[in-house]
């Protein structure tokens, strides 16, 4: 199994727009995206810093999803993209 992790930047000020594209088009997004088995989106209690955790079946569809994640949100959305990683996922319980 293989993870995508990204990271963004989420203005404060428009939080409710913020999650609103989280909810709308974020997250359907994904689940379209060939292997995804499973998704986690966190923001920071504290700050301004948002985080995805999203597993996907094989590291193929891993790295096709972190070229897809990397392109950002639309522009002049309420967040900012910040990184993405590829990992392999070594132990789970």
């Amino acid at each position: 199994m293989y993870a995508v992790v990204g990271q963004v930047k989420v203005d404060t000020a428009r939080e409710g727009e913020a999650r609103k594209l989280l909810e709308e088009f974020t997250v359907p997004t994904t689940k379209g995206l060939g292997g995804f088995n499973n998704g986690y989106w966190a923001r920071a209690l504290d700050g301004d810093e948002g985080h995805s955790f999203l597993l996907f079946d094989s590291e193929a569809n891993a790295r096709a999803a972190a070229e897809r994640i990397a392109q950002g949100p639309p522009p002049g959305a309420a967040v900012s993209f910040t990184s993405v990683s590829v990992c392999e996922v070594v132990a789970q319980t």
